[in-house]
This record gives structure tokens, C-alpha cells and sequence, in this order.
């Protein structure tokens, strides 16, 4: 009964910092999410997973916060967020 919000790779977020720097603990911040632990199925029939989930905290504009991402990023993300791909290290 009601509607069960989710979101999934590319959606933007209202997300709180768990582990980092001090000064961005415990404040709610726009974020991107990047990677999920979740099976999703592209276009093309293939299910794909991730390690661990993540996200990249930007600002209401899509521009990213930080200077570099950790990780791989999902093609789905990078498609509908090139300022974050353009920093990504890998793309899957």
C-alpha cells in the first residue's frame, strides 16, 4: 500500500555522509548514485552487479563536489552524467 520510493543507477539523492572528511559528516547533501549491489538488467538482456554500492555528492547543478571518483562508474550513470564520467577512472 502506497508508493515504495526507490532509486537506482543515475538518480540523484538527498544522501548523508557515513565516512569521509569532517566537515561533510553528518549533513544531508545532493548525491549521484554510481554503483549498486543490486542486479539490473541493461537493454541488451545482460544482468550486471556491483561490489559494494556508492555515490558521488554533487551540487544542485550535477557538478561534482569532490575532484575524482573511486571506482568504476556505470555506463548508465556516465550516460546521463558527464561531468561525473569525465572524471571516472573506469566505465562498466
Amino acid at each position: 500500500m502506497g508508493n515504495d520510493q526507490s532509486a537506482s543507477l543515475g538518480d540523484m539523492i538527498l544522501a548523508t555522509v557515513k565516512k569521509g572528511n569532517p566537515e561533510l559528516r553528518k549533513k544531508v547533501m545532493p548525491a549521484v548514485i554510481i554503483r549498486q549491489r543490486k542486479p539490473w538488467r541493461r537493454s541488451d538482456d545482460i544482468f550486471i552487479c556491483c561490489e559494494d554500492n556508492a555515490g558521488v555528492i554533487v551540487n544542485p547543478k550535477g557538478e561534482m563536489k569532490g575532484s575524482g571518483v573511486s571506482g568504476p562508474v556505470t555506463k548508465e550513470c556516465a550516460d546521463l552524467w558527464p561531468r561525473v564520467s569525465s572524471n571516472a577512472g573506469a566505465i562498466v
